[in-house]
């Protein structure tokens, strides 16, 4: 991992204004993310990480603060964003929601077919490459979704609770193949979470938030050598430690913001 800064991001706030209320999402953020680095955002329900992502993802605008990415290169996308769900085109198929980025970009279509296919193939789809959405189950769904991500090589990949509404098998085969792709192509990932368990799996460092508005309150930095599996995360008795350490902070948070 590089030590070069990707993400810079300056005292960002958001504030969202209903009637003549106003409600901050999110305060004084300030944090840099190196470039290659995975980062997990843990925090509790209604802290504002996705609010921060939409941000980076430039869907929402900031209230006050700024945030730079650095660009390695002017034909690469910015960011690719992976929601919880729903992200892919229901009227195309499989290869052609995998390719949709590029085509955007208008790439020579044999640059499009080989990354379109290579990124199939690593995900495990290539033989489902013509069927339509509404054929596909929630985890192949989440593998289209990723698939397109990384197959239009952004200079940073934003991942909203990608796996959260998966089941726990197809969940932890999804991770492991999320983990595959990022060892070879070593994006800088921002990706949120509400398991502890994955965000100590997929990690470089984790960052956790305070309740609304919020703010980073720690960080903690996973040191287990990579490629690493979840009976590894979960039979090492320093990550037990922090695993209770990091769901005390979770239970603090929402038990002060109900105060």
């Amino acid at each position: 991992m590089s030590n070069n800064k990707k993400i810079e991001i300056n005292q960002l706030t958001k504030i969202f204004y209903k009637k003549n209320e106003s409600v901050a999402a999110i305060k004084d953020v300030t944090l840099d993310i190196k470039d290659g680095e995975f980062v997990c955002i843990l925090g509790p329900s209604g802290c504002g990480k996705t609010t921060l992502l939409r941000i980076l993802a430039g869907l929402e605008t900031p209230s006050i603060g700024d945030f730079k990415i650095h660009r390695s290169s002017d034909e690469r996308p910015l960011q690719s964003m992976v929601f919880q769900e729903r992200g892919v085109i229901p009227w195309m198929t499989v290869e052609d929601n995998v390719a949709f980025g590029l085509k955007m970009r208008h790439l020579p279509s044999k640059q499009i077919k080989e990354r379109t296919h290579y990124y199939l193939d690593k995900v495990g789809l290539k033989k489902f490459a013509k069927l339509y959405p509404k054929e596909l189950s929630g985890g192949m769904k989440q593998r289209v979704s990723i698939a397109r991500a990384f197959a239009n090589d952004p200079e940073i990949l934003l991942m909203d609770e990608p796996f959260a509404a998966l089941d726990e098998q197809n969940k932890f085969i999804l991770q492991e193949e999320l983990l595959s792709i990022w060892e070879e192509t070593r994006k800088t990932v921002l990706f949120i979470t509400h398991s502890i368990d994955e965000a100590m799996l997929l990690s470089d460092r984790i960052l956790l938030m305070s309740a609304q508005p919020g703010q980073i309150a720690r960080e903690k930095e996973i040191t287990l050598p990579r490629p690493r599996t979840m009976q590894d995360v979960r039979s090492n008795k320093d990550l037990a430690a922090e695993f209770v350490d990091i769901w005390q902070h979770l239970q603090t948070e929402v038990q002060g913001s109900r105060v």
